[in-house]
This record gives structure tokens, C-alpha cells and sequence, in this order.
């Protein structure tokens, strides 16, 4: 497999392919393992590939000094606290792993520590999420990397600089890799998008290229598509009304169902190139059905000259060509025409 495709699981990923959907729960859970279930038997139902959650522990990621970036848990003192309420022991993660596979899905989460990547490793996740905020650790990139299976970038926080380096430390350990343009804003606005940065990707990298969307819509998903992305990420949640400070950044699971459908069809029609003069010819009996030929709008007189007032343009197309209109004006009928009757060529001269 080269370069420009990867191997997530079941699936391969790149431009030949379907566009691999991972809708993105990250913390909608809040903490709650029922939860976390509920929303895998609803993301089944969508059409996606793949299901994603967030790997934290608290004591090996978070320390005192860890400042909210969004402060609306009235529960969570701290920044730990929070972490700590999101945290599932290993056995948890292993059977929110074992129902997604059950479900048909394939099941990934990001791990914000060394501990939380060997807790992923050992439950057997089949490609390595990274966060924006950890392209530029090179011990977790490595440690990722060494597993051999397919590492996927985050590049919200990332200078092209830090890209290039981060995947110089990847490949050497013989992992794929896959690259989302991200911009780490909640909701992101369609200024702040950077379409034009997922198209530089694309000429620059030769690894799939997606978008890892927090627009709340569907809307940049489809255009980074259409644009040639093979990967999705996209926030999702049960409701619009749900607690937590990613649902501005969420699309619904109706949405999510629609854009898994949107991907599709515009991945067919990206495949089907057409040929504009190839499919012209090909609807021969549609262009003459639509098309309009010179009939009489009045009575013409045999030997009269044809006037231009003499002529109207009507369907079907069968007779002489509308464009053909001023060959045939200051020329003589050789015959009478009636009302809606089509001029014929070898009766004017």
C-alpha cells in the first residue's frame, strides 16, 4: 500500500475510496458510561465508519496549573477534576470497544497521555487519533508509531514546519499516516475553515489529506469532499439542546446520517469524470426534444422572401437548427407555408 492510502481497521482510506466518516464524540458522554453506549448504538445507524472518543487520565495528563478552556462545569473545580470525571477504566474502554465492533463500527479514541496510549494499545484500537495539541510530541508520536499502525494527524495547532517534523519522526517507524486539516476553533466559522490549507495538503503531502470539522454544519465537511478529502471528523451530538462545550461545534445524528449519505454521492461523482461532447451526443433525442427549428409564423407565399418577421423558433429540433436563423433571411420560398409549418432547406433557395 502506498502512501497515498492507509488502512484503518476494515477499511482502506484514501482517493479511490469511499470518504471515511469518524463521528467524533469526544466528551458528549459527560462522564456517564451509559452514555458513551448510547451513543455508539445511534452512530451505528448513520452510515459512519467509524466512532471516536478521548482517552484522558487525569494524573497522567493534568496538573494543577491546567486552566479551563471553556469553564461551564459547575461540578469541576478544576481543569483535573474535570479530566477525572471523564475518565472509564480500562475494562469500560474495552467494552465501549467491543459494542462498536459489534456494531459494525470501527472504534478509535484520542489519548492525551503515555499511559493513555498503552491503555488504547492494549485494547487494540487500529489507528492512533492525534489531538492538534500533541503534533509536537515526539515521545507519544513515536511510542504511536513504534505499534506500526497508521498515525493521523491534527493539525490545528501546527505550523507546516511542525507538520513536516512530526511526520519525520513517523516514518522512519514504518506507520501510516493521514493528516486533517483542523482549525481549533468551537464552532469554527466558515472564515476561519481553511479549505485553502486542505488543498495545499493535498499537493503537498502524499498521505490522505481529510478535514477534522467543528463547524457545527455540514456544509465543510461535503466542500472538503468534493474538494478531494478522504477522511472526515466531525463532532457529533444526540441534540442541539445537550449539556457540554462542544455541542456549537456538533452536528445531530440526523445531520451526521445526511452527510455519510452527502459523502457518497459526491465521492461517485468524482470518480465519473464526464465528457461534455461525449455525453451531448449521447442525448441525441433529448438535445432534438428541446431544441427549436425555423417554422413559419405566418403564411409564407410561394416565391415570397422569407422576412425575418415571417419566422418563429419552435421545438422539437428536427427541422432546420435555430442558429441557421439568418441563412435563410432575403432568401425565396419555393413553396406555400402555413402557419407552424417547418421551413425546409431544399425549399427555399
Amino acid at each position: 500500500m502506498g502512501k497515498s492510502e492507509c488502512r484503518i481497521g476494515k477499511r482502506v482510506v484514501g482517493r479511490d475510496y469511499e470518504p471515511f466518516v469518524v463521528a467524533e464524540i469526544g466528551q458528549a458522554h459527560e462522564g456517564s458510561l451509559g452514555t458513551a453506549h448510547a451513543y455508539i448504538d445511534a452512530v451505528a445507524k448513520s452510515g459512519a465508519d467509524a466512532i471516536k472518543f478521548q482517552t484522558h487520565i487525569a494524573e497522567a495528563e493534568s496538573s494543577p496549573g491546567e486552566a479551563f478552556r471553556l469553564n461551564v462545569f459547575p461540578q469541576d473545580n478544576t481543569r483535573y477534576d474535570y479530566w477525572k470525571r471523564m475518565e472509564f477504566t480500562p475494562e469500560q474502554w474495552e467494552a465501549l470497544a467491543q459494542h462498536a465492533t459489534d456494531e459494525g463500527l470501527i472504534f478509535l479514541s484520542t489519548p492525551f497521555s503515555m499511559e493513555a496510549v498503552d491503555l488504547l494499545e492494549d485494547i487494540g484500537v487500529p489507528a492512533w487519533k492525534v489531538g492538534s495539541g500533541e503534533v509536537t510530541n515526539k515521545p507519544m508520536l513515536i511510542r504511536m508509531a513504534e505499534t506500526g499502525k497508521p498515525v493521523l494527524l491534527s493539525s490545528g495547532m501546527s505550523t507546516w514546519a511542525e507538520l513536516d517534523q512530526a511526520i519525520k519522526w513517523i516514518e522512519p517507524l514504518n506507520s501510516e499516516v493521514a493528516i486533517f486539516q483542523c482549525t481549533t476553533s468551537y464552532p469554527c466559522p466558515p472564515e476561519q475553515l481553511g479549505l485553502n490549507a486542505l488543498q495545499s495538503m493535498l499537493e503537498r503531502f502524499p498521505y490522505p489529506i481529510g478535514l477534522s470539522d467543528h463547524s457545527g454544519t455540514v456544509f465543510g465537511s461535503l466542500a472538503a469532499i468534493a474538494l478531494g478529502a478522504s477522511l472526515i471528523e466531525i463532532h457529533t451530538t444526540f441534540s442541539k439542546q445537550c449539556f457540554g462545550p462542544d455541542v456549537s461545534s456538533s452536528i445531530t445524528l440526523d445531520e451526521l446520517s445526511h452527510l455519510c449519505d452527502g459523502a457518497k454521492f459526491i465521492h461517485t461523482a468524482n470518480q465519473n469524470p464526464v465528457d461534455k461532447d461525449q455525453e451531448a451526443h449521447a442525448r441525441e433525442d433529448l438535445r432534438i426534444l428541446f431544441s427549436k427549428s425555423l417554422v413559419a409564423k405566418r403564411r409564407i407565399e410561394l416565391g415570397a422572401t422569407i422576412e425575418e418577421e415571417d419566422v418563429a423558433l419552435k421545438k422539437p429540433g428536427t427541422g432546420i437548427p435555430a442558429a441557421r436563423l439568418s441563412e435563410f433571411i432575403g432568401r425565396r420560398a419555393t413553396r406555400a407555408y402555413e402557419p407552424n409549418d417547418q421551413l425546409l432547406e431544399n425549399e427555399i433557395e
